[in-house]
Order: structure tokens, then C-alpha cells, then sequence
């Protein structure tokens, strides 16, 4: 606790280096003793600390012995404590929310959601300890209606996964980490085993060898483009070219309809081809496909041949829905990893309710087991994008993406996310006979893909950002690397413990 408390008040003066008064909201129990051994070091530093501390509230009795000890302490380093809200009249420069720790269960109520609102108030940063109170630490939801909007947030001993999904990544700021000296080597029962890693964007590739040639990068094939949603297609091609593949084939599923073969013309390199997925089996089974970007309805007559045949697939969109609505297709989905043919499903929240069937909110309430629920239904590499996507597979430790921002919330992102994902997975090489192995790929291309295009909308900007500019900004992170300086680098999306 002393640690934690020396490691939050230096956090607190290096952030507002400038504040002179400071107000600590402690809780009753061990969040609270940390609050109030940071109020002690802050008043030693030459601060004016104010402490509403709610283990007054309930009697002494209430609090762990450490915290009575830090209270202690925090009176004898002369502290002020009181068991009410300041008074209007205080003007504080930096608050510390010290009020739940990771042990809430239940929505804050009384004092408790009265001292939520008054941290929440405009006018000074706040520092949370461990995470905002309100959120839960494992599902990143709020607890109830009042949650506690950080400027940054101090885990101490691990980062939380509820810091990086659902809410969490709004309320808790910029994400510092402090271990406080503990170790993280294996115990009497062995290592600890994470809930989840915390992936980030890495630089550019490496350069290609001369004597490489479009066919050692890979085919993709993007089926998918009906009428009225054609688009969807093109941006999953664009994508897949600006990723790398050595070939991106564009069966439009609008041509079918119309009679007539289109092409892009901004991208004449997409190769438009009616009927692709009636090629001979050598030829999809030697592809990645993209299936399901803006197909419709009339994607249902397409998928069977490519669950059973395609070497590679991505699931997206509308596949998922035909997935969900269809029995038949989810048993040829389900024969396809004992067939060592590695399949990524790539749902935003509604699509992977209607797999699983229930609604969206109770996906939203764990996305990690809503992750793992889909694997559990479908043995393939999950995707569950949304705030903090979740990269989940089969007997592997989860990822959640640390990179990205709200200006994703736009149409053909997700469509640009499938193909980017094929086009680097493409490249990876001939597929291996052990299904293992192709899922232990396609986990890691899956996981690198999610971070590469969150990476690319930042910093982030307001508005939305265009699909299009989205695939502009891949490629040239990619051929250039990206920016170090973003809010999702600050707050370590580097590999760590969740």
C-alpha cells in the first residue's frame, strides 16, 4: 500500500506538476488506503491535500487494518479528512479518485455515486488508482450509471482488461503502469496466466528481395458487392492490395446481377472476375477469400462452396449473418479445422449476438466471454471488434487491441479491416497441414492486422475517418512506419499482462 501510495502521488505531481491543492476521494477499503498514503506524500511534497474519506462514513471497523494505518499517517502528515463532499468554495487543481478498487460488483450508490459526480465535474483533471471507480475491472462496462471519466488512470501491480475494452478505454484516460516491485516469475504454482495481452502496432517490414515476384505474395479473392452495396467489395480489395497480396481477384457479386463485368477504376490492379468461386478446387484452395463485404442476400448460394474449398477465409458482414441464420452453414464452418482450414470471423457486436443468439448488450457485458463463446460455437479466430477488438482463438490467451479511436465509427472500415487481414495473412506463406499451426497463424496475422488498423487512425482527429483515407493511411504505415507519438502509445499497447 505505501508503494502504491508514493507511486500514485508521484504520477500526480508529474501530470500537474503546478497543482497546489489537491482532493483525494478514498473508499472504505484498500483503494481508499492508497488514496490516503498518496494524500500523506503529497502533503510532505509542500500540497494542500483534502481527503473525503467514506471509511468515516461507516465506522472504523469497516476498513482493512493498512488503510486505518494510512490514515494514520495522512493525519499525522497533516492531512485534512472529512467525511462530506467539499464545500463549493473549494477550488481544487487535481482530484484522485481512490474510491473502488478492482473487487466492485455493484453499481455505486449514496456517497459514493454523489463523490462520482463531483469527480466527474468539469474544471480539474482526475487521476484514478487502478481503474475508474464504476468500471469493471474484467468487462471494461459500468457498473451503474455513474462511473468516474479519468484523465489518467495508475494500474498498479498488472494492467486490467476492463481498461482496454467496452467503456474502459473512455474513462480511464491515458493508462500508466506501476508493477510496485512485484515480480512476475513463476511462483509455487507456476507463472501467472494473463486473462489476456495487450497487442500493439509494430513498424514497418522488411524490405522485398529482388528475385520475388507477385506470386510469392499470395492470392486474394474479396466475394462479396451486391447491388446497392458494391462498395464494401472494393474497399476489402483495396485493402488486401495496400497490405501486400500479390494478386486481389474481386468476384462482384453486382455483376452477376447486372450482366456486365465492372471494374474499379481509381484501382484497374483489382482484378474484377464474374464467377470466381466456381473455380476449379486447386485454385480456391490456394487462395485467402474474403467473403461476406457487402454480398446481401445473394451471398447464401456462394458460401458453401467456399467453406468447404477456400484454403484461407475471412468471414465477414454479411457471411456472418447467413452463418447465424443457417444451420446447414455453420456445420460446414464447424468441419473446417479438422480439415486444417483456417477460418477468422471478423463480427462487430450485433453480428455476434445473432451468432450466439441474445442481444447485443449482453455482448457488450463481457466481450472476452462473448469471445469465447463464439470460439466454443465455431472453433475459428475471432475478431469482436468494437472499443478494445478482441483477437480470441482456440486454446490461445486472448488480445486486446490497445490501438485506435471512435473515428473508426465509420461505414467500410470493417470492410477495410477484412481485407487488410487477408492481404497480410496471403503473404504468410503456404498453408500447413496441421491445423495448429494454421490457427496459431492466423491468430497472430489476425491480432497484428486489428492493431495495424487501429494504428492508423491515429491520432485521433474529429469526425469520422473515410474508409478510403483508412487504407491510404495502412499502406503508407506500412511502407513507412507509423507514429510514436499517439495517445495508445503513451498508455502501452506494447505486449503486457491483462
Amino acid at each position: 500500500m505505501r508503494r502504491a501510495g508514493d507511486a500514485v502521488a508521484r504520477l500526480t505531481m508529474a501530470v500537474a506538476p503546478h497543482a497546489q491543492r489537491v482532493w483525494v476521494a478514498a473508499g472504505p477499503g484498500n483503494n481508499g488506503g492508497d488514496g490516503l498514503e498518496a494524500a500523506a506524500r503529497l502533503q510532505a511534497a509542500g500540497k494542500q491535500v483534502q481527503v473525503t474519506w467514506l471509511g468515516l462514513t461507516d465506522g472504523d471497523r469497516r476498513a482493512p487494518t493498512d488503510a486505518l494505518d494510512a490514515r494514520d499517517r495522512a493525519i499525522a502528515a497533516g492531512v485534512q479528512i472529512i467525511d462530506r463532499l467539499p464545500a463549493s468554495s473549494d477550488n481544487h487543481d487535481i482530484a484522485i479518485d481512490a474510491l473502488l478498487g478492482i473487487g466492485a460488483a455493484r453499481a455505486p450508490t449514496g456517497l459514493l455515486a454523489a463523490s462520482i459526480a463531483r469527480l466527474n465535474m468539469a474544471g480539474r483533471p482526475v487521476v484514478a488508482v487502478d481503474l475508474p471507480s464504476g468500471l469493471d475491472a474484467n468487462t471494461g462496462r459500468w457498473l451503474g450509471e455513474s462511473c468516474v471519466n479519468a484523465e489518467h488512470t495508475l494500474a498498479l501491480l498488472t494492467l486490467k482488461p476492463g481498461l482496454f475494452t467496452a467503456h474502459g478505454r473512455d474513462q480511464a484516460g491515458v493508462i500508466w503502469l506501476d508493477t510496485l516491485g512485484a515480480s512476475s516469475e513463476a511462483g509455487p504454482d507456476g507463472p501467472p496466466h494473463p486473462d489476456a495481452w495487450l497487442s500493439g502496432a509494430e513498424g514497418s517490414t522488411s524490405l522485398r528481395l529482388h528475385a520475388q515476384h507477385k506470386g510469392s505474395f499470395g492470392d486474394v479473392a474479396v466475394v462479396g458487392g451486391a447491388l446497392g452495396i458494391a462498395g464494401a467489395a472494393l474497399l476489402a480489395g483495396r485493402a488486401a492490395q495496400a497490405a501486400g497480396a500479390g494478386r486481389v481477384i474481386v468476384e462482384w457479386l453486382q455483376d452477376a446481377a447486372s450482366g456486365a463485368i465492372g471494374m474499379d477504376g481509381l484501382h484497374p490492379e483489382l482484378m474484377m472476375r464474374s464467377g470466381w468461386s466456381r473455380s476449379e478446387p486447386s485454385v480456391l484452395s490456394r487462395a485467402t477469400v474474403v467473403c461476406g463485404c457487402g454480398g446481401g442476400g445473394a451471398l447464401r448460394d456462394h458460401l458453401p462452396r467456399l467453406l468447404s474449398l477456400a484454403g484461407r477465409l475471412v468471414l465477414d458482414a454479411d457471411a456472418l449473418n447467413a452463418l447465424a441464420a443457417d444451420p446447414q452453414l455453420m456445420a460446414l464452418l464447424r468441419t473446417r479445422c479438422k480439415r486444417s482450414l483456417a477460418t477468422v470471423l471478423t463480427p462487430h457486436p450485433l453480428e455476434a449476438a445473432r451468432m450466439l443468439g441474445c442481444d447485443t448488450a449482453t455482448v457488450q457485458s463481457n466481450r472476452l466471454a462473448a469471445a469465447r463463446a463464439l470460439i466454443d460455437l465455431t472453433g475459428c479466430v475471432i475478431v469482436l471488434k468494437g472499443s478494445g477488438s478482441i483477437t480470441a482463438a482456440p486454446g490461445r490467451t486472448p488480445h486486446i487491441n490497445g490501438t485506435g479511436n471512435g473515428s473508426l465509427a465509420s461505414g467500410g472500415t470493417g470492410d477495410a479491416l477484412a481485407g487488410w487481414l487477408a492481404g497480410r495473412w496471403a503473404q504468410s506463406g503456404r498453408q500447413s497441414s496441421s491445423a495448429t499451426d494454421e490457427i496459431d497463424l492466423a491468430f497472430s496475422v489476425a491480432s497484428q492486422a486489428v492493431a495495424d488498423h487501429g494504428a492508423a487512425a491515429e491520432p485521433c482527429l474529429p469526425g469520422a475517418l473515410p474508409a478510403g483515407e483508412l487504407i491510404r493511411r495502412l499502406q503508407h504505415h506500412l511502407r513507412h512506419g507509423r507514429p510514436t507519438c499517439s495517445a495508445a502509445g503513451r498508455a502501452g499497447t506494447v505486449r503486457d499482462r491483462c
